[in-house]
């Protein structure tokens, strides 16, 4: 009968949710404990307490389940940087994001690094989704961007928010890794105080002109 078909797919449905969820889960907190390094499939269905097959039930692919995991990073990250936009000036809101993208990345490293590590396997292009997201990250620059220099084009002050967060991104993780050479904590803060303080007053200066 018609209804007792239509139950049995919602029973799969809700089965199928709950496992997906289960395995975001499991595969967050390895992350966060070991990095990306450390996700492998077959552990991750022992954890989840599930058949490795089902992994491919649940997401397209490992892929899809990483860039799942790295996507609740990025809300955080949003979240992170959000809680730093409180300063009216323009160049203390880019420096008080500058700071909590410093501090999320020490709070959150593995999961962090996990953001630009994964490559999604045999060139398959970025999901629409997972590219509006960090679309979004790069946007929450554009604000302060806007109001010092406010004569600049939008597509010109999306690609300056670009600039901006790799040239940020550059010295945390450089300075994390300590390869260049040791970065004490407190070094590390005022190096990348004074990197966004440089290029702010550039702006202004570049406005003035």
């Amino acid at each position: 009968m018609p209804w007792v078909s239509e139950t049995r797919t919602e029973a799969g449905a809700q089965r199928r949710s709950k496992l997906r969820e289960r395995l975001l889960d499991v595969a967050r907190q390895s992350i966060a404990a070991r990095g990306l390094a450390g996700l492998k499939a077959r552990d991750l269905a022992s954890e989840a307490g599930c058949a490795l097959g089902a992994i491919y039930t649940a997401f397209d692919d490992l892929d899809e389940l990483i860039l799942r995991v790295n996507l609740s990073t990025l809300q955080r990250l949003g979240e992170a940087l959000d809680g730093a936009l409180r300063d009216a000036e323009p160049a203390g809101s880019l420096r008080a994001m500058a700071r909590a993208y410093l501090d999320f990345a020490r709070a959150e490293e593995p999961s962090w690094r996990a953001l630009f590590e994964h490559r999604l396997s045999g060139g398959a292009p970025v999901p629409d989704w997972y590219v509006d997201a960090r679309n979004q990250l790069f946007s929450r620059l554009e604000t302060p961007l806007g109001q010092l220099l406010p004569g600049q084009d939008q597509e010109s002050r999306a690609r300056l928010a670009r600039t901006l967060f790799s040239a940020v991104h550059g010295v945390v993780a450089l300075g994390l890794e300590q390869k260049l050479a040791a970065t004490p904590p407190q070094t590390l803060d005022a190096q990348l105080d004074a990197l966004v303080r440089l290029i702010a007053a550039g702006l202004e200066k570049e406005a003035q002109a």
